[in-house]
Protein backbone atom coordinates (compact mmCIF):
# COMPACT_ATOMS: atom_id res chain seq x y z
CA UNK A 1 0.00 0.00 0.00
CA UNK A 2 1.45 3.24 -1.21
CA UNK A 3 1.97 5.97 1.63
CA UNK A 4 0.51 9.62 1.44
CA UNK A 5 3.42 11.22 0.66
CA UNK A 6 3.55 8.72 -2.64
CA UNK A 7 0.33 9.21 -3.30
CA UNK A 8 0.87 13.07 -3.26
CA UNK A 9 3.98 13.21 -4.71
CA UNK A 10 3.96 14.70 -8.49
CA UNK A 11 6.70 12.88 -9.88
CA UNK A 12 5.59 9.57 -8.07
CA UNK A 13 3.38 8.34 -11.41
CA UNK A 14 3.38 8.99 -15.24
CA UNK A 15 3.48 11.64 -16.78
CA UNK A 16 0.46 13.01 -18.70
CA UNK A 17 -0.46 12.36 -22.33
CA UNK A 18 0.67 15.75 -23.35
CA UNK A 19 4.50 15.24 -21.76
CA UNK A 20 5.69 14.37 -24.91
CA UNK A 21 3.78 17.53 -26.83
CA UNK A 22 4.16 20.00 -23.81
CA UNK A 23 7.96 19.07 -23.69
CA UNK A 24 8.42 19.87 -27.53
CA UNK A 25 6.19 23.21 -27.24
CA UNK A 26 8.63 24.11 -24.39
CA UNK A 27 12.14 23.48 -26.06
CA UNK A 28 10.56 25.09 -28.97
CA UNK A 29 9.79 28.49 -27.01
CA UNK A 30 13.33 28.23 -25.43
CA UNK A 31 14.83 27.77 -29.23
CA UNK A 32 13.07 30.63 -30.49
CA UNK A 33 13.84 33.01 -27.47
CA UNK A 34 17.66 32.19 -28.06
CA UNK A 35 17.14 32.96 -32.10
CA UNK A 36 15.17 36.20 -31.13
CA UNK A 37 17.90 37.25 -28.43
CA UNK A 38 21.05 36.56 -30.33
CA UNK A 39 20.11 37.02 -34.14
CA UNK A 40 17.43 39.01 -33.49
CA UNK A 41 18.54 41.65 -30.63
CA UNK A 42 22.37 41.69 -31.30
CA UNK A 43 22.31 40.65 -35.37
CA UNK A 44 24.58 37.44 -34.87
CA UNK A 45 24.59 34.21 -35.77
CA UNK A 46 23.17 31.79 -33.63
CA UNK A 47 25.29 29.00 -34.58
CA UNK A 48 28.99 30.51 -34.33
CA UNK A 49 30.45 31.92 -31.01
CA UNK A 50 31.39 35.14 -32.84
CA UNK A 51 31.49 36.49 -36.21
CA UNK A 52 34.89 36.13 -36.62
CA UNK A 53 34.54 32.62 -36.19
CA UNK A 54 31.39 32.46 -38.15
CA UNK A 55 34.02 33.91 -41.12
CA UNK A 56 36.32 30.59 -40.67
CA UNK A 57 36.04 27.39 -42.54
CA UNK A 58 33.80 24.89 -40.36
CA UNK A 59 35.01 21.56 -39.60
CA UNK A 60 32.25 19.56 -39.90
CA UNK A 61 33.77 16.19 -39.39
CA UNK A 62 36.09 17.20 -36.60
CA UNK A 63 33.34 18.92 -34.54
CA UNK A 64 30.56 16.55 -35.14
CA UNK A 65 33.37 13.41 -34.70
CA UNK A 66 33.99 15.31 -31.43
CA UNK A 67 30.25 15.59 -30.36
CA UNK A 68 29.60 12.06 -30.62
CA UNK A 69 32.70 10.50 -29.12
CA UNK A 70 32.54 12.64 -26.08
CA UNK A 71 28.82 12.02 -25.75
CA UNK A 72 29.16 7.98 -26.25
CA UNK A 73 32.07 8.68 -23.35
CA UNK A 74 29.53 10.77 -20.62
CA UNK A 75 26.83 7.39 -21.42
CA UNK A 76 29.13 5.33 -20.32
CA UNK A 77 30.29 6.82 -17.39
CA UNK A 78 27.03 7.43 -16.22
CA UNK A 79 25.80 3.91 -17.20
CA UNK A 80 29.19 2.86 -14.93
CA UNK A 81 27.78 4.83 -11.99
CA UNK A 82 24.50 3.61 -11.95
CA UNK A 83 25.65 0.79 -11.86
CA UNK A 84 28.57 0.24 -9.39
CA UNK A 85 27.15 3.00 -6.91
CA UNK A 86 24.06 3.33 -4.61
CA UNK A 87 23.64 6.58 -5.22
CA UNK A 88 23.10 6.40 -9.07
CA UNK A 89 21.10 3.34 -9.20
CA UNK A 90 19.04 5.78 -7.12
CA UNK A 91 19.07 8.45 -9.07
CA UNK A 92 18.31 6.72 -12.25
CA UNK A 93 14.97 4.91 -11.09
CA UNK A 94 13.92 7.98 -9.90
CA UNK A 95 14.07 9.42 -13.08
CA UNK A 96 12.97 6.29 -14.54
CA UNK A 97 9.82 7.06 -12.68
CA UNK A 98 9.73 10.71 -13.20
CA UNK A 99 9.94 9.94 -16.76
CA UNK A 100 7.74 7.72 -17.24
CA UNK A 101 6.46 4.95 -20.43
CA UNK A 102 7.21 6.65 -23.42
CA UNK A 103 8.04 5.18 -26.28
CA UNK A 104 11.61 4.80 -27.53
CA UNK A 105 11.27 7.20 -30.58
CA UNK A 106 9.54 9.54 -28.42
CA UNK A 107 12.58 9.46 -26.07
CA UNK A 108 15.09 10.44 -28.78
CA UNK A 109 12.72 13.28 -30.29
CA UNK A 110 12.89 14.45 -27.06
CA UNK A 111 16.61 14.17 -26.53
CA UNK A 112 17.15 15.92 -30.47
CA UNK A 113 14.88 18.62 -29.21
CA UNK A 114 16.40 19.23 -26.00
CA UNK A 115 20.39 18.89 -27.08
CA UNK A 116 19.29 21.55 -29.66
CA UNK A 117 17.44 24.15 -27.95
CA UNK A 118 19.64 23.98 -24.47
CA UNK A 119 22.39 24.24 -26.73
CA UNK A 120 20.97 27.20 -28.58
CA UNK A 121 19.97 29.10 -25.33
CA UNK A 122 22.79 28.05 -22.80
CA UNK A 123 25.82 28.01 -25.63
CA UNK A 124 24.52 29.66 -28.94
CA UNK A 125 22.97 32.68 -27.11
CA UNK A 126 23.65 32.89 -23.05
CA UNK A 127 27.57 32.07 -23.45
CA UNK A 128 28.38 35.07 -25.61
CA UNK A 129 27.02 37.72 -23.87
CA UNK A 130 27.60 35.84 -19.88
CA UNK A 131 30.99 34.38 -20.35
CA UNK A 132 31.50 30.20 -20.32
CA UNK A 133 31.74 29.90 -16.13
CA UNK A 134 28.20 32.06 -15.82
CA UNK A 135 26.71 29.84 -18.64
CA UNK A 136 27.48 26.86 -17.59
CA UNK A 137 26.74 27.77 -14.05
CA UNK A 138 23.00 28.48 -15.07
CA UNK A 139 22.67 25.45 -17.01
CA UNK A 140 23.42 23.39 -13.80
CA UNK A 141 20.98 25.53 -11.80
CA UNK A 142 18.10 25.53 -14.10
CA UNK A 143 18.28 21.02 -13.80
CA UNK A 144 17.84 21.57 -9.95
CA UNK A 145 15.13 19.65 -8.15
CA UNK A 146 14.62 20.27 -4.26
CA UNK A 147 14.54 16.21 -3.60
CA UNK A 148 17.80 14.89 -2.58
CA UNK A 149 18.04 11.34 -5.02
CA UNK A 150 17.92 14.46 -7.75
CA UNK A 151 20.86 16.13 -6.85
CA UNK A 152 23.14 14.09 -8.54
CA UNK A 153 21.42 14.61 -11.70
CA UNK A 154 22.01 18.67 -10.89
CA UNK A 155 25.67 17.36 -10.05
CA UNK A 156 26.05 16.16 -13.45
CA UNK A 157 24.42 18.68 -15.35
CA UNK A 158 26.84 20.91 -14.03
CA UNK A 159 29.45 19.27 -14.95
CA UNK A 160 28.12 18.58 -18.66
CA UNK A 161 27.57 22.22 -19.10
CA UNK A 162 31.23 23.05 -18.43
CA UNK A 163 32.33 19.97 -20.26
CA UNK A 164 29.49 21.67 -23.33
CA UNK A 165 30.61 25.26 -22.83
CA UNK A 166 34.65 24.03 -23.11
CA UNK A 167 33.31 22.26 -26.55
CA UNK A 168 31.38 25.38 -27.93
CA UNK A 169 34.82 27.49 -26.68
CA UNK A 170 37.21 25.65 -28.55
CA UNK A 171 35.10 24.76 -31.94
CA UNK A 172 33.58 28.09 -31.98
CA UNK A 173 29.93 26.52 -33.10
CA UNK A 174 27.15 24.65 -31.60
CA UNK A 175 28.08 21.18 -33.63
CA UNK A 176 30.19 19.42 -31.30
CA UNK A 177 28.04 20.76 -28.01
CA UNK A 178 24.53 19.73 -29.68
CA UNK A 179 25.56 16.45 -30.93
CA UNK A 180 27.20 15.57 -27.74
CA UNK A 181 23.84 16.75 -25.80
CA UNK A 182 21.95 14.65 -28.45
CA UNK A 183 24.20 11.57 -27.71
CA UNK A 184 23.93 11.51 -24.03
CA UNK A 185 19.90 12.26 -23.84
CA UNK A 186 19.00 9.60 -26.77
CA UNK A 187 20.54 6.83 -25.34
CA UNK A 188 19.80 7.44 -21.80
CA UNK A 189 16.25 8.28 -22.18
CA UNK A 190 15.59 5.16 -23.90
CA UNK A 191 17.53 3.13 -21.14
CA UNK A 192 15.57 4.98 -18.35
CA UNK A 193 12.24 3.91 -20.22
CA UNK A 194 13.44 0.42 -20.67
CA UNK A 195 14.19 0.38 -16.67
CA UNK A 196 10.78 1.46 -15.66
CA UNK A 197 8.78 -0.89 -17.94
CA UNK A 198 10.82 -3.80 -16.88
CA UNK A 199 9.53 -3.04 -13.21
CA UNK A 200 6.24 -2.20 -13.98
CA UNK A 201 6.16 -5.60 -16.03
CA UNK A 202 8.19 -7.09 -12.96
Amino acid sequence: MESEEEVADPLAGPPGPNFVRSGLLFYGAMAVIAVLWRVGWYGESIFFASPSVAAVELHWVRDLGMGVALGIVIVLLSGALTRFTAWGENLARSMARALGPISTPDCILLACASGLAEEMFFRGALQPRVGFVAASLLFGIVHFIPRREFLPWTGFALIVGFVFGALYSATGNLLAPVAAHAVINGINLPLLVKRYRGREVG
